[in-house]
């Protein structure tokens, strides 16, 4: 199998979005937010089919890990209970689009995380999704503020209740920001690559796994600037006195596919080793458009996957492997259908 672990849902019924910029204005005026509207199951097949279903087909891959738009995640907007709602109907909706395509998505959840509030709801709602909706893992934003960093880092005790649910459940993290209330700071191109990179760093200054041994992370957009910079990591972890990245971080930390060019997949995958890389997209995500230089859309990435000069056990791996041990919900859940 083909599993991209780096999906969203970007192209939404038009009445999901109008309610959030309903929700939004109300909490901004102190009134309550509307009623949520009715989505009839054919607004959802239109927005899918048209969209991620038609691109899975075109480009050959086979199961996507779907979750909510993480640019829409939006904590730092409004307050917890503004947070709580939003969560509950993104994630009710990736839900109903794994139950109409259940071959072909597997649902991730957002957390309903906020600036000013504990992980009380967060673990409420990943236990929700995981145990009533069947979901496999959770997207995990280490700074809800919007691009200002004000968070503890992820070695803090703060984040331990969220950790210790995910262990219990036995599901992943991707690290996952969202949109930018930073003006210095553009959501895409600047805050996602600086906080994968940020994220990395903080793993690597504490011990978090020691505590937490069987906890895992991805770290995607192929692990921001970490693997450009490995040396530089390697010799920090040396200078602070940690052990070698290899026992260190990289039993539990794994770098998705989500690098929109070959000289940036060449290497990742000569940096990094396969066991730590699973296959994602992004798509329809933040890079749309086609390369004028290949002719090719920058986020059909299984294009240099194929084009790697690797092993062919590796790219299995990378492709499926990784992703059924990263996920073993979602590997449970394939073998139950004979895969």
């Amino acid at each position: 199998m083909i599993i991209d672990c780096h999906g969203h849902y970007t192209v939404l019924p038009e009445a999901h979005d109008a309610w959030r910029e309903a929700q939004v204005a109300a909490f901004a005026a102190g009134r309550p937010a509307p009623p949520y509207p009715e989505i009839a199951d054919d607004e959802i097949r239109r927005t899918i089919e048209d969209n991620q279903l038609r691109l899975i087909g075109e480009r050959g891959a086979d199961l996507t890990i779907f979750s909510p738009r993480a640019s829409a995640m939006a904590h730092h907007v409004g307050d917890q209970a503004v947070s709580v709602e939003w969560a509950r109907r993104c994630n009710d909706l990736v839900y109903r689009v794994t139950r109409l395509y259940p071959e072909t998505f597997a649902g991730v959840c957002m957390l309903p995380q906020s600036p000013r509030a504990d992980l009380t709801e967060s673990v409420r709602e990943l236990r929700r999704c995981v145990e009533d909706l069947g979901f496999v893992g959770c997207n995990l934003n280490p700074d809800p503020g919007g691009g200002h960093f004000t968070a503890p880092p992820l070695t803090d005790a703060y984040w331990f209740p969220i950790y210790e649910e995910m262990t219990r459940l036995d599901v992943p993290a991707m690290i996952h920001v969202s949109g930018s209330c930073n003006p210095a700071m553009h959501a895409t191109g600047g805050f996602y690559i600086a906080a994968d990179t940020v994220a990395f760093m903080q793993l690597l200054q504490g011990d978090l796994f020691s505590r937490f041994p069987t906890l895992r992370f991805i770290v995607p957009h192929g692990g921001g600037g970490v693997p450009y910079h490995w040396g530089r990591y390697r010799g920090l972890a040396d200078m602070l006195g940690r052990p070698g990245l290899d026992t260190h971080l990289m039993n539990n930390v794994f770098f998705d596919t989500c690098v929109y060019h070959q000289p940036g997949i060449d290497l990742l995958a000569e940096v990094v080793d396969a066991k730590n890389i699973l296959f994602g997209s992004e798509m329809v995500g933040a890079v749309r458009g086609i390369d004028p230089q290949t002719g090719h859309y920058f986020d059909d990435t299984r294009r240099y996957i194929d084009a790697l000069d690797i092993p062919d056990a590796d790219r299995a791996a990378i492709f499926e492997g990784n992703a059924r041990r990263v996920f073993p919900r979602l590997d449970a859940a394939l073998k139950e259908r004979g895969l």
